[in-house]
């Protein structure tokens, strides 16, 4: 579907199931602040982005349950993979 396969370099990954409880709730604030915390030491400034934006908007709204403030990308990897000229990192290191 998508031209060539990665992630934007320096995304880090944190699947939006993890955002839910059992029942399909999202967690707690503290148990959302707690695994944001995980991957947002880099600064204040959160990007959000997916496949398609869909999921990106799941996971910006989780991130605003604990108080977070941060940005979609609406045209997500299907926008970025179709601009030969931007970077494109690959494997597990963002």
């Amino acid at each position: 579907m998508d031209p060539v396969a990665g992630h934007i370099p320096g995304a880090k990954n944190l699947p939006t199931s993890g955002n839910l409880d059992a029942h399909g709730h999202f967690l707690p604030a503290e148990a959302l602040r707690e695994r944001f915390a995980a991957v947002t030491s880099d600064g204040p400034h959160v990007g959000f982005y997916c496949g398609s934006g869909i999921t990106a908007s799941h996971a910006l709204f989780a991130f605003a349950l604990t108080g977070g403030e941060g940005a979609l990308f609406p045209g997500s990897w299907s926008q970025w993979s179709n601009h030969p000229d931007m970077p494109v990192a690959t494997g597990p290191t963002p």
